[in-house]
C-alpha cells in the first residue's frame, strides 16, 4: 500500500473511529478549517452547541504526537450562543486531531473530532 493510502485510509478510521455524540441527537456540531494549511498555521474551530440547561463547559483540544494546545469557555446552561469560534495561531507542522468536549452537570455529553494537517513550510 503506497503511503497516501495508508494516510487516507488513517484519516478515514479515525474520522470515524472519534466522532459520536452520547445520545444520539446532535448536541455538539464543529467544522476546523483550513483542513489543510502550512506552518505556522492558524486554525479556526467553529462550534456549535445545541442549547440545554445541562450545559457547563466547552472545550475545544488541538493535539499531534509533538504538541497540544487546548481552550475552554463556561457555557450558561441554554442562554450561551450557539456558535463559539475558536482559533489556534502558530501550530507548527503535524496531523491534528481537533477535538470538542461539552460538559454538562454529570460530565460529558458529547464529544466530536475532527482532523487537520499542518505541512512543513516552504522549502523545509
Amino acid at each position: 500500500m503506497l503511503k497516501a493510502e495508508r494516510v487516507a485510509a488513517f484519516l478515514g478510521f479515525a474520522l470515524l473511529a472519534v466522532t459520536r455524540t452520547l445520545d444520539g441527537s446532535e448536541p455538539l456540531r464543529m467544522a476546523v478549517s483550513p483542513t489543510v494549511a502550512r506552518a505556522p498555521a492558524m486554525l479556526t474551530v467553529s462550534v456549535n452547541v445545541e442549547a440545554a440547561a445541562d450545559n457547563r463547559h466547552l472545550q475545544v483540544i488541538a493535539e499531534s504526537p509533538d504538541f497540544y494546545r487546548s481552550s475552554e469557555v463556561q457555557i450558561d446552561g441554554s442562554n450561551n450562543p450557539r456558535l463559539n469560534v475558536f482559533e489556534f495561531r502558530n501550530l507548527p507542522s503535524g496531523l491534528y486531531q481537533v477535538t470538542g468536549v461539552l460538559v454538562g452537570i454529570n460530565g460529558r455529553r458529547a464529544v466530536v473530532s475532527r482532523l487537520a494537517k499542518v505541512e512543513p513550510p516552504f522549502g523545509r
